[in-house]
């Protein structure tokens, strides 16, 4: 479709009203064929969709609504802000697919995400030394597949995210909980130039609406929606970017998560994704290349690593035997002439350096 400004401001006002959500306008948008049908409909014409209570409709026509779409419109005008409404082919694929997506998503920069592989890396905000590490060396190994890596441009593991992929020249883009017309937090606002020259930010947020906690828990879901994998690589037992991963486990996107050290109080949040089995573990590049079934060229082999060299002489055993196929605990302690308890201790091990890969039925495979 091709969107006039008479409906982008039908559709603005839609947004603008409290309590009535992306999937509700979605519905209303559907059954009347457009944002200016569904405010221009009776109050008769709008009782009969399943879902529309009586005090949604009141809301409908309530004229303000339009005045501040108006005032909205003129920021965006003025700013050249782009904007992209949910039906429009240029609105980013893998979000279209989402019940709650945003029916309008804003943003500035050069983003593009029309045949590329696009992958979320979140985590915590106070990022450990090792976090850091991990998450550099992670966009590095990746950088030869040229992915676009999304993130939230908040402290810790966000911001490092961004920087690495800007260090490797790959498209990066923040997703914001707040307007366009600020940045939070601002000592991050020197990363903005360089992320609109390769990369941006979207937000679903109004230029006038300040930041707030909860606008943090509702732009995860653009964060998740965005990505065909969402990574966590440090979390306490409870935060943000647990939620983020719980929604890209509601979209039936792929969730990764980098083990820690059970004393390790940022990694509680990752090991019991994993533990939970609502992460894959991720140890390396080469994990994640694994799951999604990202192609390599010849020339691009370096990206995995080279992890051979690290493995002792019972792992290089059980490694050989696995490359033959896929093999039960048993089975593998038996042909190796390793005691069982002794395997499967070995294989932890070796599924920890990224290996091998446990499977349902206590069978094991070689990366």
């Amino acid at each position: 479709m091709s969107l006039n400004q008479n409906e982008l401001l039908a559709t603005l006002a839609l947004q603008s009203i409290p309590n009535l959500g992306d999937s509700t306008a979605k519905k209303l948008i559907r059954h009347l064929g457009s944002a200016e049908a569904v405010l221009a409909s009776k109050k008769d014409s709008l009782m009969k969709i399943e879902g529309i209570g009586a005090i949604r409709i009141k809301e409908l026509h309530n004229s303000n609504y339009l005045k501040l779409a108006e005032e909205e419109l003129r920021f965006i005008e003025k700013n050249n802000v782009k904007v992209y409404h949910y039906k429009e082919p240029a609105y980013p694929e893998k979000l279209k697919h989402c019940v709650d997506g945003p029916i309008l998503l804003f943003s500035r920069g050069k983003i593009d995400l029309r045949a590329k592989r696009i992958i979320s890396i979140v985590g915590a905000r106070m990022i450990t030394a090792h976090g850091q590490s991990f998450c550099e060396e992670l966009v590095a190994e990746l950088a030869p597949l040229d992915p676009v890596i999304i993130s939230g441009f908040a402290y810790g593991v966000d911001i490092v995210a961004h920087k690495t992929a800007l260090k490797h020249n790959l498209q990066t883009v923040g997703c914001l909980a707040h307007g366009l017309n600020q940045i939070y937090p601002k000592v991050h606002g020197r990363y903005m130039a360089p992320m609109e020259e390769n990369g941006g930010f979207f937000t679903d947020f109004w230029s006038s609406q300040r930041v707030d906690r909860n606008n943090f828990l509702k732009r995860n879901r653009i964060i998740a929606g965005l990505s065909e994998a969402t990574i966590v690589i440090e979390s306490a037992e409870k935060g943000g970017s647990l939620v983020t991963a719980d929604i890209a486990n509601s979209y039936n996107r792929e969730v990764f998560a980098v083990p820690g050290r059970a004393t390790d109080t940022q990694s509680r949040g990752c090991n019991n994704l994993i533990k939970s089995q609502n992460a894959h573990l991720l140890t390396s590049a080469a994990d994640l290349i694994y799951m999604l079934n990202w192609k390599l060229n010849d020339d691009k082999k370096s990206v995995q690593k080279q992890l051979f060299v690290e493995l002792e002489l019972d792992e290089q055993l059980i490694y050989e035997y696995l490359n033959k196929g896929k093999q039960q605990l048993d089975v593998i302690a038996l042909e190796c002439k390793i005691p069982t308890y002794k395997a499967a201790g070995i294989l932890l091990d070796m599924e920890l350096k990224g290996v091998v890969r446990p499977l349902p039925g206590k069978l094991f495979e070689a990366i």
